[in-house]
């Protein structure tokens, strides 16, 4: 298994660079049936149970808007059960 940090060759010697590190690579958020929320490169398939939330922003705007909206959920008072 290779670790998301590697920096992998092709043949050639051309270095490919794993999109889950690129700071370059276009994101998506995602969010599943938990309301569990993971950046995602948006050129890599979306994986079954996911939903796409916000959609090709850079790596910074999606963490952005993922910190505006657990901003906001901060500030809604729980509801009891």
């Amino acid at each position: 298994m290779v670790e998301p940090s590697t920096t992998l060759s092709r043949p050639g010697g051309a270095a490919v660079i794993n999109p889950f590190d690129s700071e370059h690579e276009p994101c998506l958020v995602l969010v599943n049936d938990d309301d569990q929320h993971s950046l995602w490169p948006a050129s890599v398939t979306v994986p079954d149970g996911w939903t796409v939330v916000h959609r090709d922003a850079s790596r910074s705007g999606c963490l952005a808007y993922v910190e505006a909206l657990w901003n906001a959920r901060r500030r809604v008072p729980a509801q009891p059960p």
